[in-house]
């Protein structure tokens, strides 16, 4: 039996919306794209299997935070700059500038921030997804929420 047009429709239902989800975990298009197409990739080598046994949606969100893990955990290394600002950032504005806060936290935070507040996941499921312990979930959701506090709450008077 033929699964390709099911997983045709599934691709052009869905694709927009785990775009969204990548763009969220990486904050580059580029990258998020990258891990989309990837994922889909592994979703169509595995699409008879899933689609009957699994939620393929699942699946896929699965495989992208876990490809994001995976390429941060290579990359991990420091950002060299050529000069220090010695003063604080701007507070955020809008909403929109909340998102450019949260795509300056590390990248562990973000995922999980996203996971938890945008995919509403459970400590537990975060700690499955991303491979490191519950209270690791908690203490880095903990770490970026007082970094966005600290640079949302900012004083006028410093900028």
């Amino acid at each position: 039996m033929d699964d390709a047009p099911d997983f045709a429709d599934f691709a052009a239902n869905r694709g927009h919306a785990l775009f969204r989800y990548a763009y969220m975990l990486t904050g580059n298009p580029h990258d998020a794209a990258d891990l989309v197409q990837e994922a889909m990739m592994r979703l169509r080598g595995s699409w008879s299997r899933v689609h009957r046994k699994h939620n393929p949606e699942s699946y896929v969100k699965t495989t992208i935070a876990r490809l994001h893990i995976s390429i941060w955990r290579r990359r991990r290394r420091e950002h060299l700059v050529w000069e220090v600002h010695e003063r604080p950032q701007p507070v955020a504005e809008s909403p929109l500038d909340l998102w450019d806060e949260l795509a300056k936290l590390p990248k562990r935070q973000r995922a999980v921030l996203v996971l938890r507040y945008y995919e509403d996941r459970s400590d537990v499921e975060i700690a499955e997804m991303l491979g490191i312990s519950p209270g690791t979930v908690r203490s880095q959701a903990s770490r970026a929420l007082d970094k966005l506090r600290a640079t949302v709450t900012q004083p006028r008077s410093l900028q």
